[in-house]
This record gives structure tokens, sequence and C-alpha cells, in this order.
């Protein structure tokens, strides 16, 4: 028994030691704390923080309202693939999208990503190494539209004397003209296997290793990939992206399993190429009507208020536990300083994006945290008026007390789920962030009173120090030893706190 309890300690410490490591993670160059290379800052939602408003328009006249709900969703899994939590993405209209980004860093980058259909295309250039960025005419999509292209592997950075834009120099075709000619499409976006999508790093013939996406095709593009590679090595083959030459590399070798790697500049490029092939295409090529950025409604005072009302909460609480059950009141005190280090390293690993409404969840959630303590430890005291031996009284006292902690807390979930199902539905993030810290506070408020209070009674309780009544809250019972069964060994054989 005592060597589980010894290992369920060393695990406790672990657990708090990784949660520490990624509490206080060191920041890179750009300020940015990260934890075994992810990034592991706070994020705060729209009405703390601010961002940005998108209004996304469908580029294609009489688009259904089925195709805007499908792009809705598909919205919303790249937005949750960037890192932005809290957002809202919501129709507006027949043919338009209201997204909003709070504390999105880069605007363009996101902007870009939430417009670019996804289809990639694998095509044959005629023999020509076709340059980065150019906008070409497949037999996938011959006509694409002008206006507002995705430009996918740099942004727009300046213009030549005669106004064409360009990106490092390079002039950038938006516009093919109708006599361009239209390239064959070896493969159709719809067989790509977005499992097998994954962010890489690739090395060249140089040998440096450079961020890359790997692919895969299935059915007959991987077919067709596989015999035009075959009879082409040595030829260029042109990878594009809604319409957009993002390489062309030479083919050295056959593509037999339809699988292989797109090489980007760097590791921004990547990760937007990835999201959008990653989450699906767009049912519908999208253009950005307007951008705004919107401030915080609430701001750092409202950040600083929640902070101090949480400090306020948890000494209250501890203050409680303490003078109530004193020994196992400072036991729960630590259990519950281990539940919010484990909190807030779960909230930066994920990430959670913080709302008001979900640091109300979450303080709301350190008093659910020593509501199980309190079920515990009221029982422990009445096992031990009952003159039960030490060891059992603390078995006792969980087992008894288990039925209405796990009654309590399912409750709590099914009401947490319930919240979050319905925010997510109807779009409304503050009952998602308030129902989302809820639910994991609860979870871990279990695993705080079942494992850590658990492991930290059994190891500290049947030491010497501890048999002393008054530790255990038992000085106001303890009228008589007749009375309350701590009598002397010498006349009984036994006392009620006997390790």
């Amino acid at each position: 028994m005592r060597n589980r309890n010894i290992f369920s300690l060393l695990f406790i410490l672990i657990l708090v030691g990784l949660a520490l490591l990624i509490n206080f993670a060191p920041a890179d160059a750009d300020g940015t704390p990260r934890f075994l290379g992810r990034d592991v800052s706070i994020r705060f939602g729209l009405d703390l923080r601010g961002g940005i408003q998108v209004l996304l328009r469908a580029q294609q006249a009489d688009v259904s309202r089925s195709d805007m709900q499908t792009a809705a969703g598909v919205i919303e899994r790249r937005i949750n693939a960037l890192g932005v939590g809290e957002t809202v993405v919501q129709l507006s209209g027949d043919d338009s999208l209201i997204v909003e980004l709070p504390g999105v860093e880069n605007p363009e980058q996101a902007i870009e990503t939430l417009r670019g259909t996804g289809r990639l295309e694998f095509i044959d250039p005629q023999g020509q190494f076709l340059p980065n960025n150019q906008v070409v005419r497949t037999t996938g999509n011959p006509d694409p539209i002008a206006a507002n292209p995705p430009f996918l592997i740099e942004e727009v950075n300046g213009s030549d004397d005669e106004g064409t834009e360009t990106v490092d120099g390079q002039a950038l075709d938006q516009v093919p003209e109708a006599d361009d000619p239209i390239f064959e499409s070896i493969t159709d976006g719809r067989d790509l296997d977005t499992t097998a999508v994954q962010p890489v790093f690739s090395q060249g013939a140089t040998g440096i290793s450079q961020p890359a996406v790997s692919f895969a095709f299935r059915g007959e593009s991987a077919r067709r990939l596989a015999d035009f590679t075959r009879r082409n090595i040595g030829q260029p083959m042109c990878i594009v992206l809604d319409n957009v030459v993002v390489s062309c590399p030479r083919i050295d070798d056959a593509l037999n399993d339809g699988e292989g790697i797109i090489t980007t500049g760097t590791p921004a490029d990547r990760d937007r190429i990835f999201n959008q092939l990653k989450y699906g295409a767009l049912p519908v090529a999208l253009q950005v009507e307007t951008s705004r950025t919107v401030t915080a409604t609430l701001g750092q005072g409202s950040v600083d208020a929640s902070i101090t009302a949480g400090m306020v909460g948890l000494i209250v609480v501890a203050l409680f536990m303490l003078l109530n059950y004193r020994l196992p009141g400072l036991l729960a005190v630590l259990a519950l300083l281990v539940y919010t280090v484990l909190s807030f390293a779960i909230y930066r690993l994920i990430p959670v994006t913080l709302t008001l409404p979900g640091i109300a969840g979450f303080i709301l959630s350190i008093g659910l945290a020593v509501d199980a303590n309190v079920l515990i430890f009221s029982r422990l005291k009445e096992e031990l008026r009952r003159k039960r031996e030490l060891r059992t009284a603390i078995e006792t006292s969980f087992t008894e007390s288990w039925p209405a902690i796990r009654d309590s807390s399912v409750s709590t979930l099914i009401t947490s789920t319930i919240l979050y199902i319905f925010g997510n539905s109807f779009g409304v993030s503050i009952i998602k962030g308030f129902a989302l810290t809820l639910g994991m506070g609860m979870l871990l408020s279990l695993f705080t009173a079942v494992v850590v209070t658990r492991t930290l009674l059994r190891l500290v309780l049947p030491l010497p120090f501890a048999r002393n009544p008054w530790l255990l809250g038992l000085d106001r019972e303890l009228g008589t030893q007749a009375s309350t069964g701590y009598q002397p060994a010498a006349s009984t054989g036994q006392t009620g706190i006997e390790g």
C-alpha cells in the first residue's frame, strides 16, 4: 500500500513539474513562450484583447445556403487550426459570412487562410517552369475569378513603376487572359486524402531542412499522378493551390503511391497551405468584402479585476478549509494549488481562449474543486467519532463519499455539455467559454480530490504528529475521552486515531 502511495505521489509531482514548465516556459526571440516548440502563451478573447472582424462574400452568384453553411464549418476548422479560440463564424444574409478572430497578430495571414478554397491540383506545365504566385487556368478551374486571388506564398509587398503588384520584385499575374493556355490537371482535389496532410520538414538537394507539407492522393488521381511522373522524369510538374502556382519541381522519381511533399519557403507558408488542405476545401470561393480591427470591449481592467477576484476566492476557500478541517484542510489547499497549476497549464497547452465568462467559469470551478473535499473530510470526522481506526476511516470516507461526488460532478458536466452544444450551435461564444472552463474544472477537481487528496491523506495522516485530534478538527467533539472513544491504550487497548 505504501509503495503505491509513493508511486502516486511521484506521478503527481511529475505532472506538477510539467505544468510549471508550461506555465513558466521561456520566451523565444519574438517574446512568445514556447514549450517543446509549441506556443503556450495565454490567449484572451475579443472582449478582453480585441482582434479583427472580417466579412467574407461568395464570389459566385446564386450560391445556396447549404454551401454557405458548409463553408462556415470549414472556416471554423481552419480558425481552430490557427490556434484561435472563442471565434464567431455566422451567416450574414444568403451569401456572406461574418468572422471574428480574437487576438490575431497576423491578420493578413489569417485572412488569406480563410478565403483560400483549398483546391490542390497537379498540372502539366507543358515543359515550362512556371513562376511561383502565377495565377493559371486549369482544366479543373479554367476561369479563376480575378478578384482577390489568394496570394499563398508571400503577401504582396510592393509595386513597380507601372503599378503592377509585385512579390519581392516579381510581378504577380492576377488576371489570366482569355487566350492564356489551359493546363491539364493531373489530379482532382476531391481525391486528396486529408488524413495524410501533415506539416513536415524536407531536405532538398542542398541538404538544408525546409518546411514542407506532406500529401497523398487516392483513387484515380493517384493512378494518373503515378502514370504522369513515370512518363515525365526530368520534366517539370507544377503544384497549384487555388489556381496559384505554389512550386514547379523537377520530377526525379515516379510517385507510384500518389504521395509526396510540397516544400515551402517559410513556416508561415507551410502552416497556411497545411490548414487549407487539412481542413477541407471550401465549396465556394470567398472574397474579403471588409475587414476591420475590433478593440477590446472590456480590456485590461476587467482582466485585473478577474485576477483579483480569483485570488480573493482562492484565499477565502483556503481559510475556510484550514479553520474548519485543519490538517486535512491544509492538504486540500495543497490539492487546490495543484488544481490551479494544472488548469492554467491545460489552458495554455490546448489552447483555451479566455473571455470574461470563461474566467468566471474558472473562478466558479475553484469552489467546486473543494466541494468533494468537504464531503470527504466531513465523513472522515464521522468515522473517527465512531472509534474507527484511522487508516480504515480514511478509506471509508472516500468510499462513502464517492456516490455524492460522482453524481454532483456528472450533473455539472451534463449542464456544461448542454451549454457548450447550444453555444456552438447558435454561435454564442460567451456561453461556450463559460461551459468549457467549468467542465474542464470539474474534471480536474475530480482528479485532485480522488487522486491528489487521497494520496496526501494516506501518506500524512498516519504519521505520529498527525494523530493529534485537534489537527483533525475534532477538538469540539472531545468533551471526554469516554464519549469519543479516544481513550488511552492502557484502558481500552485501542484508539480511534491509531495508525
